[in-house]
């Protein structure tokens, strides 16, 4: 059996058994040998229901926060503890240990994430992923974008052969930006309107390699994608909420990229992979 499979396994039987009772916490970080009611290791953004029992090992750790407050607990092994209605009790070993975060204040992106995590994990790690080959727009293509100097990408047959990338808006035939850009990406240097649709070409060698369409979020939205972005130093847990955070307002492509990132830089985590899809 093939570690993608074990995987889907995993995550599926794990799906299934939280579906039974209702959640009061979820996964949002986990390393090393981590059991919740005496079962495998749960994926991460899994529901932990009240009464549920955590077996932490050796050198391992879990942190997991309350959708209802946006508290985190990490517990750190050798040692056992219980879910509770708002905290976690320690049954043996080391306390575990409480933070408050920003999250709290958003209580409709924790419920979110509450109520679709797991059912996102299953969906994704069963669905194959799809391969696709030559030139084609990358970003954005899709959804809203939470920014308003997006870098455009593509891949082209040549990547060294001249580009022409113009952004349009729906319906006029004057440009809003025309630029020549080198490579395969340009980030655009003027600031596009917040709340707008827009219309984007790339040719490369005298060929279009294709049109794409996105729109801005509102100024509004914008403001807490960037008041919550997290730095470079912020927990793992921060950064796994924050791509929860981009599709929850939309920013699919975005979301993706994040799970990418985190995926990459935790190869331990196999479902963050199906997130990046």
């Amino acid at each position: 059996m093939t570690v993608w499979t074990r995987t889907i396994l995993a995550v599926l039987l794990w799906g299934a058994a939280s579906a039974l009772a209702q959640g009061v916490a979820f996964v949002t970080n986990l390393r090393g040998e981590v059991a919740v009611n005496g079962n495998a290791r749960p994926p991460v953004l899994s529901e932990l229901s009240r009464g549920a029992k955590i077996t932490v090992g050796n050198d391992s750790a879990l942190s997991l926060m309350y959708a209802a407050s946006g508290r985190e607990f990490t517990l750190k092994g050798p040692g056992t503890y219980e879910v509770g209605e708002k905290e976690v009790a320690t049954v043996q070993g080391s306390p575990a240990v409480a933070r408050n975060t920003d999250w709290r204040a958003d209580g409709k992106v924790l419920a979110q994430v509450s109520k679709t995590s797991s059912a996102s994990v299953r969906m994704r790690s069963v669905a194959k992923p799809k391969t696709e080959t030559g030139p084609r727009l990358l970003f954005p293509t899709q959804g809203g974008v939470a920014t308003l100097q997006p870098t455009f990408r593509w891949t082209a047959s040549d990547s060294k052969a001249p580009a022409e990338l113009t952004v349009l808006l729906p319906g006029q035939d004057k440009p809003v930006h025309k630029g020549s850009p080198k490579g395969e990406s340009y980030r655009l240097p003027t600031r596009l309107k917040p709340d707008t649709e827009y219309a984007w070409v790339v040719a490369s060698g005298g060929q279009e390699i294709g049109t794409g369409k996105f729109r801005t979020l509102d100024a509004d939205t914008m403001k807490q994608v960037e008041k919550r972005r997290p730095s470079g130093k912020a927990e793992f847990s921060d950064q796994v909420l924050f791509a929860m955070y981009l599709q929850e307002v939309g920013a699919t492509q975005e979301a993706h990229d994040a799970w990418a990132r985190l995926a990459k830089e935790r190869t331990d985590l196999p479902e963050l992979t199906s997130l990046a899809r």
